[in-house]
Protein backbone atom coordinates (compact mmCIF):
# COMPACT_ATOMS: atom_id res chain seq x y z
CA UNK A 1 0.00 0.00 0.00
CA UNK A 2 1.27 3.38 -0.67
CA UNK A 3 1.36 5.22 2.28
CA UNK A 4 2.24 9.33 1.64
CA UNK A 5 3.69 11.65 3.62
CA UNK A 6 1.02 13.55 4.89
CA UNK A 7 1.56 16.54 3.03
CA UNK A 8 1.25 14.88 -0.27
CA UNK A 9 -1.65 14.20 -2.00
CA UNK A 10 -2.01 12.19 -5.49
CA UNK A 11 -4.63 13.16 -7.48
CA UNK A 12 -6.34 10.35 -9.59
CA UNK A 13 -6.23 9.33 -13.57
CA UNK A 14 -7.47 7.22 -15.57
CA UNK A 15 -7.67 5.52 -19.06
CA UNK A 16 -11.14 5.67 -20.77
CA UNK A 17 -12.23 6.39 -23.99
CA UNK A 18 -9.78 7.76 -26.97
CA UNK A 19 -13.32 9.45 -28.86
CA UNK A 20 -13.81 11.05 -25.14
CA UNK A 21 -11.73 13.34 -23.38
CA UNK A 22 -13.22 13.96 -19.34
CA UNK A 23 -12.38 16.51 -17.24
CA UNK A 24 -13.12 15.68 -13.70
CA UNK A 25 -12.92 17.71 -10.33
CA UNK A 26 -13.31 15.35 -7.48
CA UNK A 27 -13.92 17.03 -4.04
CA UNK A 28 -17.33 15.92 -2.47
CA UNK A 29 -18.88 15.37 -5.80
CA UNK A 30 -17.46 15.11 -9.49
CA UNK A 31 -18.58 17.65 -12.51
CA UNK A 32 -17.21 17.12 -16.62
CA UNK A 33 -16.83 18.15 -19.72
CA UNK A 34 -16.26 16.50 -22.66
CA UNK A 35 -14.32 17.05 -26.04
CA UNK A 36 -14.50 14.89 -29.27
CA UNK A 37 -11.29 15.16 -31.21
CA UNK A 38 -9.65 11.92 -30.45
CA UNK A 39 -6.24 11.12 -32.05
CA UNK A 40 -5.38 14.88 -31.29
CA UNK A 41 -6.77 15.17 -27.92
CA UNK A 42 -5.02 11.71 -27.31
CA UNK A 43 -1.39 12.97 -27.86
CA UNK A 44 -2.32 16.10 -25.91
CA UNK A 45 -3.61 14.55 -22.59
CA UNK A 46 -2.06 13.72 -19.82
CA UNK A 47 -3.85 11.77 -16.83
CA UNK A 48 -3.38 12.75 -13.44
CA UNK A 49 -1.70 10.83 -10.61
CA UNK A 50 -0.14 13.81 -10.06
CA UNK A 51 1.33 14.80 -6.47
CA UNK A 52 0.89 17.75 -4.71
CA UNK A 53 1.74 19.54 -1.42
CA UNK A 54 -1.08 20.70 0.44
CA UNK A 55 -2.36 22.16 3.65
CA UNK A 56 -5.30 19.97 3.74
CA UNK A 57 -7.05 16.71 2.50
CA UNK A 58 -9.97 18.38 1.57
CA UNK A 59 -8.65 20.79 -1.92
CA UNK A 60 -10.31 19.89 -5.41
CA UNK A 61 -7.91 18.95 -7.59
CA UNK A 62 -8.69 18.54 -11.15
CA UNK A 63 -7.00 15.60 -13.37
CA UNK A 64 -8.40 14.95 -17.25
CA UNK A 65 -9.44 11.45 -18.14
CA UNK A 66 -9.45 10.03 -21.25
CA UNK A 67 -11.80 6.49 -21.41
CA UNK A 68 -11.25 3.49 -23.24
CA UNK A 69 -13.52 1.26 -23.78
CA UNK A 70 -12.34 -2.13 -25.15
CA UNK A 71 -14.24 -4.80 -26.79
CA UNK A 72 -13.19 -8.19 -25.69
CA UNK A 73 -11.77 -10.18 -28.88
CA UNK A 74 -10.52 -13.72 -30.03
CA UNK A 75 -8.39 -16.09 -28.04
CA UNK A 76 -5.05 -14.43 -28.74
CA UNK A 77 -2.75 -16.81 -31.53
CA UNK A 78 -0.99 -19.78 -29.83
CA UNK A 79 1.17 -19.55 -32.83
CA UNK A 80 3.08 -16.53 -30.74
CA UNK A 81 3.11 -18.89 -27.58
CA UNK A 82 5.76 -21.19 -26.52
CA UNK A 83 5.47 -24.98 -24.86
CA UNK A 84 4.82 -26.25 -21.88
CA UNK A 85 2.60 -26.73 -19.42
CA UNK A 86 -1.05 -24.33 -20.03
CA UNK A 87 -0.97 -21.41 -18.04
CA UNK A 88 -3.80 -20.23 -15.41
CA UNK A 89 -5.50 -16.70 -16.85
CA UNK A 90 -6.42 -16.26 -13.26
CA UNK A 91 -2.77 -15.97 -11.97
CA UNK A 92 -1.09 -15.07 -15.69
CA UNK A 93 -3.36 -13.39 -17.62
CA UNK A 94 -3.46 -11.77 -21.14
CA UNK A 95 -1.90 -13.09 -24.41
CA UNK A 96 1.53 -14.94 -24.85
CA UNK A 97 2.65 -11.83 -26.67
CA UNK A 98 1.56 -9.15 -24.35
CA UNK A 99 3.81 -6.70 -22.51
CA UNK A 100 3.63 -8.35 -19.29
CA UNK A 101 4.20 -12.16 -20.71
CA UNK A 102 7.45 -11.07 -23.13
CA UNK A 103 10.77 -11.53 -21.83
CA UNK A 104 13.66 -9.00 -22.44
CA UNK A 105 15.39 -9.61 -25.66
CA UNK A 106 19.06 -10.29 -26.66
CA UNK A 107 19.28 -7.10 -28.54
CA UNK A 108 18.05 -4.67 -25.98
CA UNK A 109 19.71 -1.38 -25.81
CA UNK A 110 20.42 -0.66 -22.27
CA UNK A 111 20.53 3.39 -21.14
CA UNK A 112 21.19 4.91 -17.83
CA UNK A 113 17.87 5.26 -15.75
CA UNK A 114 19.03 7.66 -13.01
CA UNK A 115 16.79 7.23 -10.22
CA UNK A 116 17.73 9.08 -6.77
CA UNK A 117 15.19 7.72 -4.73
CA UNK A 118 16.11 5.35 -1.72
CA UNK A 119 12.71 4.21 -0.18
CA UNK A 120 10.72 1.25 -1.21
CA UNK A 121 7.39 -0.07 -0.92
CA UNK A 122 4.56 -1.05 -2.26
CA UNK A 123 1.61 -0.18 -4.38
CA UNK A 124 -1.57 -2.37 -4.07
CA UNK A 125 -3.38 -3.92 -7.27
CA UNK A 126 -6.82 -5.86 -6.63
CA UNK A 127 -7.71 -9.11 -8.57
CA UNK A 128 -11.32 -9.90 -7.92
CA UNK A 129 -12.86 -12.91 -9.57
CA UNK A 130 -16.54 -12.48 -9.47
CA UNK A 131 -19.53 -15.46 -9.79
CA UNK A 132 -23.17 -15.57 -10.94
CA UNK A 133 -24.78 -16.14 -7.03
CA UNK A 134 -22.48 -12.85 -6.62
CA UNK A 135 -25.00 -9.36 -5.99
CA UNK A 136 -25.11 -6.67 -8.12
CA UNK A 137 -24.10 -3.20 -6.93
CA UNK A 138 -23.98 -0.22 -8.02
CA UNK A 139 -20.78 1.74 -8.38
CA UNK A 140 -20.80 5.61 -7.26
CA UNK A 141 -17.71 7.67 -7.92
CA UNK A 142 -15.75 8.45 -4.72
CA UNK A 143 -16.61 11.22 -2.55
CA UNK A 144 -13.42 12.28 -2.73
CA UNK A 145 -9.10 11.61 -2.96
CA UNK A 146 -9.05 11.74 0.15
CA UNK A 147 -10.58 10.41 3.66
CA UNK A 148 -14.23 9.99 2.17
CA UNK A 149 -14.45 7.83 -0.56
CA UNK A 150 -17.10 5.79 0.72
CA UNK A 151 -19.52 8.86 0.60
CA UNK A 152 -20.20 9.34 -2.96
CA UNK A 153 -23.33 9.31 -4.59
CA UNK A 154 -22.91 10.31 -7.90
CA UNK A 155 -22.80 7.61 -10.53
CA UNK A 156 -20.67 6.29 -13.13
CA UNK A 157 -19.58 9.77 -15.30
CA UNK A 158 -18.81 7.62 -17.87
CA UNK A 159 -22.27 5.98 -18.36
CA UNK A 160 -23.88 9.01 -20.77
CA UNK A 161 -21.03 8.14 -23.40
CA UNK A 162 -20.61 4.30 -22.43
CA UNK A 163 -23.76 2.45 -20.98
CA UNK A 164 -21.82 -0.43 -19.68
CA UNK A 165 -20.12 1.79 -16.94
CA UNK A 166 -23.65 2.35 -15.60
CA UNK A 167 -24.22 -1.35 -14.81
CA UNK A 168 -24.42 -2.47 -11.25
CA UNK A 169 -21.94 -5.00 -11.34
CA UNK A 170 -21.74 -8.13 -9.55
CA UNK A 171 -18.88 -7.93 -6.71
CA UNK A 172 -18.39 -10.65 -3.84
CA UNK A 173 -20.30 -9.82 -0.46
CA UNK A 174 -17.58 -10.39 1.49
CA UNK A 175 -15.20 -7.99 -0.28
CA UNK A 176 -13.51 -5.03 1.62
CA UNK A 177 -11.62 -2.03 0.34
CA UNK A 178 -10.66 0.64 3.04
CA UNK A 179 -11.20 4.28 2.70
CA UNK A 180 -8.04 6.54 3.21
CA UNK A 181 -7.09 8.09 5.75
CA UNK A 182 -4.63 10.62 7.13
CA UNK A 183 -1.37 10.09 5.46
CA UNK A 184 -2.82 7.07 3.29
CA UNK A 185 -4.38 7.63 -0.22
CA UNK A 186 -3.94 4.30 -2.10
CA UNK A 187 -4.23 4.41 -5.40
CA UNK A 188 -5.71 0.84 -5.09
CA UNK A 189 -5.99 0.25 -9.44
CA UNK A 190 -8.46 -2.87 -9.83
CA UNK A 191 -9.45 -5.81 -12.45
CA UNK A 192 -13.65 -7.06 -11.75
CA UNK A 193 -13.14 -10.62 -13.21
CA UNK A 194 -17.17 -10.72 -14.48
CA UNK A 195 -18.75 -13.90 -14.00
CA UNK A 196 -18.11 -14.65 -18.25
CA UNK A 197 -14.31 -15.38 -17.04
CA UNK A 198 -12.76 -13.49 -19.91
CA UNK A 199 -14.26 -9.49 -19.51
CA UNK A 200 -12.16 -7.48 -16.76
CA UNK A 201 -13.76 -3.97 -15.54
CA UNK A 202 -11.17 -1.59 -14.25
CA UNK A 203 -11.21 0.72 -11.40
CA UNK A 204 -9.05 3.64 -10.03
CA UNK A 205 -9.42 4.99 -6.40
CA UNK A 206 -11.23 1.98 -5.70
CA UNK A 207 -12.92 1.63 -2.43
CA UNK A 208 -15.53 -0.18 -0.58
CA UNK A 209 -16.26 0.19 2.94
CA UNK A 210 -18.96 -2.39 4.06
CA UNK A 211 -19.93 -5.60 3.13
CA UNK A 212 -22.10 -5.77 0.58
CA UNK A 213 -22.66 -1.75 -0.19
CA UNK A 214 -22.15 -0.51 -3.19
CA UNK A 215 -18.42 -0.07 -5.19
CA UNK A 216 -17.05 3.29 -4.96
CA UNK A 217 -13.63 4.11 -8.24
CA UNK A 218 -13.61 5.65 -11.40
CA UNK A 219 -14.62 3.03 -13.49
CA UNK A 220 -12.06 3.24 -16.99
CA UNK A 221 -13.23 0.66 -19.44
CA UNK A 222 -13.15 -3.38 -19.95
CA UNK A 223 -10.59 -5.16 -21.12
CA UNK A 224 -9.78 -8.61 -22.55
CA UNK A 225 -8.44 -11.07 -19.97
CA UNK A 226 -6.97 -12.83 -23.15
CA UNK A 227 -6.25 -9.73 -25.22
CA UNK A 228 -2.92 -7.13 -25.12
CA UNK A 229 -3.33 -6.38 -21.56
CA UNK A 230 -1.87 -2.79 -21.79
CA UNK A 231 -4.86 -0.68 -20.76
CA UNK A 232 -6.30 -0.80 -17.18
CA UNK A 233 -6.12 1.36 -14.25
CA UNK A 234 -3.16 2.77 -13.27
CA UNK A 235 -3.61 6.39 -13.42
CA UNK A 236 -0.21 7.76 -14.22
CA UNK A 237 0.10 5.43 -17.48
CA UNK A 238 -3.64 4.32 -18.05
CA UNK A 239 -1.94 0.58 -18.37
CA UNK A 240 -3.38 -2.63 -16.63
CA UNK A 241 -4.73 -2.79 -13.04
CA UNK A 242 -3.54 -6.34 -13.13
CA UNK A 243 -0.81 -7.24 -15.41
CA UNK A 244 2.62 -7.36 -13.82
CA UNK A 245 1.42 -7.31 -10.40
CA UNK A 246 3.45 -9.56 -8.30
CA UNK A 247 0.77 -12.25 -7.60
CA UNK A 248 0.50 -14.80 -4.87
CA UNK A 249 2.81 -17.34 -4.20
CA UNK A 250 5.30 -15.51 -6.50
CA UNK A 251 7.82 -14.08 -3.32
CA UNK A 252 7.85 -17.11 -1.36
CA UNK A 253 7.52 -20.06 -3.86
CA UNK A 254 10.83 -21.52 -5.55
CA UNK A 255 9.60 -20.74 -9.03
CA UNK A 256 11.02 -17.62 -10.70
CA UNK A 257 8.76 -15.09 -12.01
CA UNK A 258 7.64 -15.15 -15.37
CA UNK A 259 6.40 -11.91 -16.06
CA UNK A 260 7.23 -8.10 -16.60
CA UNK A 261 6.48 -6.16 -13.00
CA UNK A 262 5.24 -2.76 -12.69
CA UNK A 263 6.68 -0.44 -10.75
CA UNK A 264 5.94 3.48 -9.30
CA UNK A 265 8.55 5.80 -9.16
CA UNK A 266 8.75 9.90 -8.30
CA UNK A 267 7.86 11.94 -10.77
CA UNK A 268 11.18 13.95 -10.03
CA UNK A 269 13.33 11.18 -12.10
CA UNK A 270 10.90 11.23 -15.24
CA UNK A 271 11.50 13.55 -18.29
CA UNK A 272 9.25 15.64 -20.10
CA UNK A 273 9.99 16.76 -23.19
CA UNK A 274 7.14 19.21 -24.40
CA UNK A 275 8.01 19.04 -28.39
CA UNK A 276 7.59 15.47 -28.08
CA UNK A 277 4.21 14.08 -29.84
CA UNK A 278 3.95 12.17 -26.83
CA UNK A 279 5.52 14.05 -24.00
CA UNK A 280 6.46 12.73 -20.48
CA UNK A 281 5.39 9.31 -21.78
CA UNK A 282 6.35 6.11 -23.83
CA UNK A 283 4.96 3.22 -25.40
CA UNK A 284 2.90 1.41 -23.84
CA UNK A 285 1.83 4.03 -21.69
CA UNK A 286 -1.12 5.93 -23.19
CA UNK A 287 -0.94 8.55 -20.91
CA UNK A 288 1.26 10.79 -18.51
CA UNK A 289 0.28 12.61 -15.80
CA UNK A 290 -1.74 15.85 -15.75
CA UNK A 291 0.68 17.91 -14.15
CA UNK A 292 3.70 16.70 -15.98
CA UNK A 293 4.89 19.26 -17.51
CA UNK A 294 6.07 20.24 -13.85
CA UNK A 295 5.84 17.09 -11.94
CA UNK A 296 8.15 15.57 -14.16
CA UNK A 297 11.94 17.05 -13.94
CA UNK A 298 14.41 14.55 -15.14
CA UNK A 299 16.98 15.12 -17.22
CA UNK A 300 16.82 11.75 -18.64
CA UNK A 301 14.94 11.67 -21.63
CA UNK A 302 14.74 7.18 -22.01
CA UNK A 303 12.86 7.74 -18.47
CA UNK A 304 9.26 8.74 -18.98
CA UNK A 305 5.86 6.85 -17.63
CA UNK A 306 6.13 3.61 -19.56
CA UNK A 307 9.43 3.34 -19.87
CA UNK A 308 10.63 -0.48 -19.73
CA UNK A 309 13.33 -1.13 -16.84
CA UNK A 310 15.87 -3.84 -16.46
CA UNK A 311 18.92 -5.45 -15.41
CA UNK A 312 21.88 -5.94 -17.51
CA UNK A 313 22.63 -9.47 -18.45
CA UNK A 314 25.98 -9.29 -17.19
CA UNK A 315 25.38 -8.15 -13.25
CA UNK A 316 23.89 -10.63 -10.72
CA UNK A 317 22.11 -11.05 -7.94
CA UNK A 318 25.71 -11.80 -5.89
CA UNK A 319 27.60 -8.68 -7.50
CA UNK A 320 24.77 -6.42 -6.11
CA UNK A 321 24.98 -8.27 -2.76
CA UNK A 322 21.35 -9.60 -2.66
CA UNK A 323 20.26 -11.73 0.48
CA UNK A 324 16.52 -12.17 0.45
CA UNK A 325 15.07 -14.99 -1.75
CA UNK A 326 12.14 -12.43 -2.59
CA UNK A 327 14.74 -10.18 -3.54
CA UNK A 328 16.40 -12.78 -5.73
CA UNK A 329 13.10 -13.60 -7.45
CA UNK A 330 12.48 -9.88 -8.13
CA UNK A 331 16.09 -9.08 -9.31
CA UNK A 332 15.75 -12.10 -11.88
CA UNK A 333 12.43 -11.16 -12.73
CA UNK A 334 13.67 -7.50 -13.79
CA UNK A 335 16.16 -9.01 -15.50
CA UNK A 336 14.69 -11.47 -17.78
CA UNK A 337 11.43 -9.34 -18.13
CA UNK A 338 12.14 -6.00 -17.05
CA UNK A 339 9.44 -3.42 -15.24
CA UNK A 340 7.58 -0.83 -16.36
CA UNK A 341 6.90 2.58 -14.88
CA UNK A 342 3.24 2.97 -14.60
CA UNK A 343 2.73 5.58 -11.98
CA UNK A 344 4.14 8.74 -10.07
CA UNK A 345 4.77 7.82 -6.39
CA UNK A 346 4.60 11.89 -5.38
CA UNK A 347 7.56 11.73 -3.00
CA UNK A 348 10.66 9.80 -2.95
CA UNK A 349 9.60 6.44 -2.82
CA UNK A 350 9.98 3.47 -4.95
CA UNK A 351 6.98 1.38 -5.38
CA UNK A 352 6.49 -2.71 -6.27
CA UNK A 353 3.44 -2.98 -7.72
CA UNK A 354 1.89 -6.14 -5.83
CA UNK A 355 -1.68 -7.48 -5.52
CA UNK A 356 -3.73 -7.84 -2.28
CA UNK A 357 -3.84 -11.40 -1.87
CA UNK A 358 0.21 -11.58 -2.37
CA UNK A 359 0.83 -8.65 0.11
CA UNK A 360 -1.22 -11.46 2.56
CA UNK A 361 0.20 -14.20 1.99
CA UNK A 362 3.62 -12.58 2.65
CA UNK A 363 2.12 -11.01 6.17
CA UNK A 364 0.75 -14.45 7.15
CA UNK A 365 3.96 -16.24 6.75
CA UNK A 366 6.96 -13.84 7.80
CA UNK A 367 4.71 -11.97 10.36
CA UNK A 368 5.44 -8.71 8.47
CA UNK A 369 4.18 -6.55 5.77
CA UNK A 370 6.35 -6.35 2.49
CA UNK A 371 6.97 -2.66 2.87
CA UNK A 372 8.31 -3.72 6.66
CA UNK A 373 10.59 -6.69 5.70
CA UNK A 374 14.09 -4.88 6.08
CA UNK A 375 16.29 -7.49 3.92
CA UNK A 376 13.74 -6.60 1.38
CA UNK A 377 14.15 -3.03 1.44
CA UNK A 378 17.27 -3.36 1.36
CA UNK A 379 17.83 -5.68 -1.58
CA UNK A 380 15.24 -3.52 -3.90
CA UNK A 381 17.02 -0.29 -3.13
CA UNK A 382 20.14 -2.21 -4.81
CA UNK A 383 18.17 -3.14 -7.65
CA UNK A 384 16.73 -0.29 -7.98
CA UNK A 385 19.93 1.83 -8.13
CA UNK A 386 21.22 -1.04 -10.77
CA UNK A 387 18.47 -1.05 -13.70
CA UNK A 388 18.72 0.64 -16.90
CA UNK A 389 16.12 1.53 -19.71
CA UNK A 390 15.19 -0.56 -22.17
CA UNK A 391 15.61 2.46 -24.83
CA UNK A 392 14.42 0.49 -28.14
CA UNK A 393 11.35 -1.42 -26.21
CA UNK A 394 8.58 -0.64 -28.99
CA UNK A 395 5.41 -2.46 -30.38
CA UNK A 396 7.39 -4.44 -33.15
CA UNK A 397 10.49 -4.94 -30.55
CA UNK A 398 8.49 -6.01 -26.79
CA UNK A 399 11.72 -6.17 -24.87
CA UNK A 400 14.22 -4.94 -27.57
CA UNK A 401 13.72 -7.63 -30.23
CA UNK A 402 16.33 -10.39 -30.67
CA UNK A 403 16.49 -13.71 -28.74
CA UNK A 404 14.38 -14.15 -25.78
CA UNK A 405 15.93 -14.30 -22.73
CA UNK A 406 13.50 -16.44 -21.14
CA UNK A 407 11.04 -19.62 -23.04
CA UNK A 408 7.73 -17.47 -24.54
CA UNK A 409 4.58 -17.84 -22.33
CA UNK A 410 2.74 -21.58 -22.90
CA UNK A 411 -1.13 -20.65 -23.88
CA UNK A 412 -3.84 -19.96 -21.51
CA UNK A 413 -5.84 -23.20 -20.31
CA UNK A 414 -8.62 -21.99 -19.01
Amino acid sequence: MIIFDPSTLSAISHTLNTASVISVSIQNQSSLSLSQDTKSQLAKSQLANSSRKLSHLTRTITPTLIAQATTPTPNSDTSKCGSGQPRDKYTQPFACNSIWNMPIGSNAKYVDAYIGSKGVGVDTDWFIRTQESDRAVATYMPGSWGPGRCTGTQPQQQAQWHPEAGEWLKVPDSLIIEDARQGFTPNNSSAFLKPDGRTLVSFNVTTRCWQGGPLYGVWFGQQDIYGDGIDGGHGGSGMSSIGGSIRKGELLNDEPIRHALKIVLWGKWLHYNSSSSTPGRRWPARLADANAANQYQGSNSALVMGSLLAIPPNVTAQSLGLTSKAGKKIFQAMQDYGAYVVDDAGWDYNYLCVERSAEQEYEALNGHQIHGDTALQEDFAKIIAAVKVVDNNESNSIGGGGTPRQPLAPPIGN
